[in-house]
């Protein structure tokens, strides 16, 4: 049996725990802050609920096979905590998180340890081991011997697993999308705010300026990646809200720095001129918490 443990009960945390529960072939542990007694998610295939086993200290878990670390990328520190206890050099931590920094994020890590997720599940969390996942959604890693591993824990679930030769432009276009969502959590507009043309051109700006970075960093993007991510926004459904734009609403910390810091970071590294995702970073950062 397959010892795992998930760090992290939120939206894609919660939805990833209870496919890996429903499958008896594994024994999953949920490491959280706020104890709850039962999982419950809500899937398009029906209801997922559980009794789950769960730690809400470091100082109570032990080495596992796997950990799957799907907190905010800024709880960086709160996830290394855990990992001091829960990963020996045998263990595989799979990071399910936004960004490209996914290998860089937990220097302590052997990187042969670390397997990079690119995720694409569209959930909402109600409230702790509450959630809604409104599409079953993908799961992307590297191809390789870890890769298949991962994808073997989710052979008995309807999540898809990509294998990707090159996840590094994978996690790039992945970037491009997230980086335009700034301007849903600027305005406080749902998606449909990419059919507004003033908007829409300022996302267009937004992921040129990814791009440019990504090309440095070695990603394959073409140019038409700008107006399929504006496409991509504007055939989704109107009222849909991001997870930068919700934490804003909820008055929570958001991931701006992972989804348009980084893009300023790196490419000052280079020597390309971000402005635009500089300008959001900072002003998803400083901005006041709403009431």
């Amino acid at each position: 049996m397959t010892r795992i443990a998930v760090i992290g009960t939120g939206a894609v945390g919660a939805s990833v725990a209870a496919w890996l529960i429903a499958d008896r072939a594994h024994d999953v542990v949920l490491c959280v802050r706020t104890a709850f007694e039962r999982l419950r998610v809500e899937t398009p295939v029906g209801v997922l609920q559980s009794a789950p086993t769960l730690l809400t200290s470091p100082g109570e878990a032990e080495p596992v096979d796997w950990v799957i670390a799907a907190t905010k990328t800024y709880d960086a520190d709160g996830v290394s905590r855990w990992l001091g206890r829960l990963a020996d050099e045998r263990t595989r931590v799979a990071i399910l998180q936004n960004g490209v920094e996914h290998r860089t994020r937990f220097p302590q890590l052997d990187p042969a340890q670390i397997v990079p997720v690119i995720v694409d599940i569209p959930a909402e969390r109600r409230a702790p081991g509450d959630v809604v996942q409104r599409r079953t959604g993908s799961l992307t890693v590297p191809a390789g011997t870890a890769g298949d591993a991962f994808s073997a824990l989710f052979a008995n679930s309807p999540i898809e697993i990509h294998l990707t030769a090159d996840w590094l432009t994978a996690a790039w276009q992945k970037l491009a999308i997230n980086c335009a969502g700034a301007v849903s959590a600027l305005t406080l507009q749902p998606g449909g705010i990419a059919h507004d043309p003033e908007a829409a051109a300022l996302m267009r700006a937004l992921v040129r300026e990814c791009i440019a970075v990504g090309r440095a960093e070695g990603a394959k993007l073409d140019d038409a990646l700008a107006e399929r991510v504006i496409e991509g926004y504007r055939e989704a459904p109107a009222d849909s809200v991001n997870s930068i734009h919700a934490d804003r609403l909820a008055g929570r910390a958001t991931e701006a720095d992972a989804r348009n810091g980084v893009i300023a970071r790196l490419g000052e590294r280079h020597g390309i001129d971000t402005p635009l995702n500089r300008m959001a970073d900072i002003l998803l950062r400083l901005g006041a918490p709403l009431p």
